[in-house]
């Protein structure tokens, strides 16, 4: 599941359970948290031929691609708001760099800022090999609202059956 815990164990080992397991869409793409960080996460989306857009080179379909940022931003800033705030998509930016190669892709987002309402986080993408040729690059703006107490963490618990 994950390879490096850099908050509470607890909240990190969770949020990635939730990630990968909870969430049908991430379950999906097949994506693996690998890192979390207090604001900052790495996750990786598996290749599978389904996920290619264009059979003739093949590339990854922009679709997977943004899609794989956005849960990864999110996830950034669900770590850095807390385990029982909820999180969500306002706002989403994705520069294409270059085609995504019919192998695993690697998201990382880092918390740019975290008010009480709304999160901002910046992404990229890159295949393991070429760190230092994203794929991708963006932005994403995300809604948080703060939980008012208790542990709602076990809301997840229905997806387990």
């Amino acid at each position: 599941m994950t390879t490096k815990l850099e908050m509470p164990t607890y909240d990190a080992k969770r949020l990635a359970e939730i990630f990968e397991s909870y969430i049908p869409f991430n379950k999906l793409l097949g994506l693996r948290c690998l890192e979390i960080e207090d604001g900052r996460v790495r996750v990786e989306l598996p290749f599978r031929p389904e996920l290619v857009g264009n059979p003739e080179i093949p590339a990854l379909h922009g679709g997977a691609i943004s899609s794989t940022l956005d849960t990864t931003g999110g996830l950034a800033v669900w770590s850095q708001a807390g385990p029982n705030d909820r999180v969500s998509t306002i706002d989403l930016r994705v520069d294409y760099l270059r085609p995504g190669r019919a192998e695993p892709l690697i998201a990382v987002a880092c918390v740019v800022r975290l008010g009480n309402r709304v999160g901002v986080a910046q992404l990229r993408a890159f295949h393991p090999d070429a760190e230092d040729k994203p794929v991708a690059a963006g932005m994403g703006v995300y809604s948080v609202k703060r939980d008012n107490g208790g542990d709602h963490l076990a809301r997840w618990e229905w997806q387990a059956e």
